[in-house]
C-alpha cells in the first residue's frame, strides 16, 4: 500500500523536474509581454518603467488622485477613471518613442504627460 501512495508523489516530482530543466526557449513566449503599472495622481503620472522592449505591453492604470483621469498612449485610451478606479490597456508597440497623457482638459498642460520609449 505504501508504494501506491508514494508513486503519485514521485511522478509529480519527476514532472516538475522535467519542466524546470526545459531549455529557456520553451519559456520565451511569455517574455515578450511587459506590464507597466501606471499611477495617475493629481496632477501627474508615475510609471513603474518608462521603457520596454517592443511587443505586447500591458498598462495597468490606477487613479490614486481626487480628480478623474484617463491615460492615452498611441491612440489607445482608458475610460475616464474616478478616484480609486483602475483600467488596463493592452497594446502592441514597435521600437520608438510614444507620448502619453491625460486627455481631461488642462491636465496634460499641468503636467500629466510624458514619453514612453520602446527599445
Amino acid at each position: 500500500m505504501t508504494r501506491i501512495r508514494i508513486l503519485p508523489l514521485g511522478v509529480a516530482l519527476a514532472a516538475a523536474a522535467l519542466v524546470w530543466a526545459l531549455p529557456a526557449t520553451a519559456h520565451q513566449t511569455h517574455a515578450t509581454v511587459k506590464t507597466i503599472n501606471v499611477t495617475a495622481y493629481d496632477i501627474g503620472f508615475k510609471l513603474s518603467s518608462k521603457t520596454a522592449p517592443g511587443g505586447l505591453i500591458i498598462f495597468k492604470v490606477k487613479n490614486t488622485g481626487h480628480l478623474q483621469h484617463d491615460f492615452k498612449i498611441s491612440s489607445k485610451k482608458t475610460k475616464l477613471l474616478g478616484p480609486g478606479k483602475s483600467a488596463t490597456l493592452r497594446i502592441t508597440l514597435k521600437k520608438g518613442s510614444f507620448k502619453y497623457l491625460c486627455t481631461v482638459p488642462g491636465h496634460a498642460a499641468a503636467g500629466m504627460k510624458g514619453v514612453f520609449k520602446v527599445t
